[in-house]
C-alpha cells in the first residue's frame, strides 16, 4: 500500500494535535496522582531525592515508634518507684510509733507491720516492668535516636527492692530471747504465789497444807521468788526498751536513706523521661519536614494543572478545528472535476 501523503498544513495541525493529546495525558496523570513527578522518567532527580527523603521519614517512624514505647516503660519505672516511696514513708511512720512507744508487746506488733510492708516493696519493684524490661530490677533500657544507631540513650535500671535499697527486715524491738525467759519465769512465779494463798501446795506438795504456819511460810517464799522474778524482768526489760530504741532508730535511718536513694532514682528517670521525650518531639517535627521537602519535589499544584487542563482542551479543540480547515482547503481540489 502506497504511503499516504498529507499535506503541510495537515500534518502541521496534526502534530499539534498529538503534542496537545500528550500533554493532555500528563496532566490527567497528575490531577489524578496529585504528582507532577511519578516516576523517574518525569525527573530522575527529584523523583530519587523525593524517595530518600521519604526512606528517612518511614525510617524514623519506626524509631518514633520506639521511641514511645521507652516513654512507657520509663513511665512504668517511675509509678513503681512513687509506690515504693508511698511504702518506705509508711514503713518509717511505723517505726516512729514503735519508738514512741515503751511497751514491748506493742513495739513487737509494730515490727511486724513493718517487716510486712518491706514485702510489698519487694513486689512493687518485681511488678514495675513494661514489655520485659524492668527498671527497678536490674534491667535496662537502649533508646536509638537515629537510623545508624550511633544517637542513642542508655538507660541503666536500678535495684529498688529492699536489698537494693539496703532496708533490713526489723529485728529486737520488742523482748528479746532473754527478757521472754524472765517473763514467763514472773508468770510462773506468779501462778506459784496465787496457789499458795489459796491453800494449795505449790506443785510436788501432794495436797493441802497441814497447818496455817506451813502456808504462810510458803506464801513468803513464793512471794520473794516473785520479788526477785519481777526485779529480773523488770531490769531485763529495761534493758531490751532500750535495745529495742536503737534497732528501730537503726530502721528509721535505714528508710530515711532509701527514701534519699528513691528520690534521686526518680529524679534520674525524669531527666531520661524529658530527654526521650523532647527527642521523640524532635523526631516527629524532623519526619515531617522530610515529608513536606519530598512533596515539594514530586507533588503538582492542582490548581495549576486544573488550569492546565482548561487550556489544554481549548488548544485541542482549536487544533481540531484547524486540521479540518487544513482538510477543507485539500478537498477543494475536487471542484476542478
Amino acid at each position: 500500500m502506497s504511503e499516504i501523503s498529507l499535506t503541510a498544513s495537515m500534518r502541521s495541525n496534526l502534530l499539534s494535535l498529538q503534542n496537545t493529546q500528550s500533554l493532555m495525558d500528563q496532566t490527567q496523570e497528575r490531577l489524578s496522582t496529585g504528582k507532577k513527578v511519578n516516576s523517574a522518567i518525569d525527573n530522575p532527580s527529584s523523583y530519587y531525592t523525593a524517595q530518600s527523603l521519604n526512606n528517612r521519614a518511614s525510617d524514623l517512624s519506626a524509631l518514633l515508634d520506639s521511641m514511645g514505647q521507652a516513654i512507657q516503660t520509663i513511665q512504668a519505672a517511675d509509678e513503681g518507684i512513687e509506690a515504693i516511696t508511698d511504702f518506705a514513708s509508711q514503713a518509717k511512720a511505723v517505726a516512729q510509733s514503735a519508738a514512741d512507744s515503751t511497751d514491748a508487746e506493742e513495739r513487737a506488733s509494730y515490727m511486724e507491720q513493718f517487716n510486712n510492708i518491706l514485702k510489698q516493696i519487694d513486689g512493687i519493684a518485681k511488678d514495675s516492668g513494661y514489655k520485659g524490661v524492668n527498671l527497678l530490677d536490674g534491667g535496662t533500657l537502649t533508646v536509638k535516636f537515629n537510623e545508624k544507631g550511633d544517637s542513642k540513650l542508655e538507660i541503666t535500671g536500678k535495684p529498688a527492692d529492699t536489698t537494693g535499697l539496703e532496708l533490713d527486715d526489723a529485728a529486737g524491738w520488742g523482748l528479746s530471747a532473754t527478757g521472754q525467759s524472765k517473763l514467763e519465769a514472773l508468770n510462773t512465779a506468779k501462778d506459784n504465789l496465787a496457789k499458795a494463798q489459796n491453800g494449795r501446795v505449790d506443785a510436788g506438795g501432794g495436797g493441802d497444807y497441814t497447818s496455817e504456819e506451813l502456808k504462810q511460810q510458803d506464801i513468803e517464799a513464793k512471794q520473794g521468788a516473785l520479788d526477785t522474778a519481777q526485779q529480773a524482768y523488770d531490769t531485763q526489760l529495761e534493758a531490751d526498751i532500750k535495745a529495742g530504741a536503737a534497732a528501730i532508730e537503726t530502721s528509721i535511718t535505714a528508710v530515711d536513706a532509701a527514701i534519699s536513694t528513691l528520690r534521686n532514682w526518680a529524679s534520674e528517670f525524669g531527666n531520661n523521661y524529658s530527654i526521650v521525650q523532647s527527642r521523640e518531639s524532635f523526631t516527629e517535627n524532623l519526619i515531617n519536614v522530610l515529608t513536606e521537602g519530598a512533596d515539594k519535589l514530586t507533588l503538582a499544584d492542582m490548581n495549576e494543572e486544573s488550569a492546565n487542563m482548561l487550556a489544554l482542551q481549548t488548544r485541542q479543540q482549536l487544533a481540531i478545528n484547524s486540521l479540518s480547515l487544513a482538510s477543507q482547503a485539500a478537498q477543494s481540489v475536487l471542484q476542478l472535476f
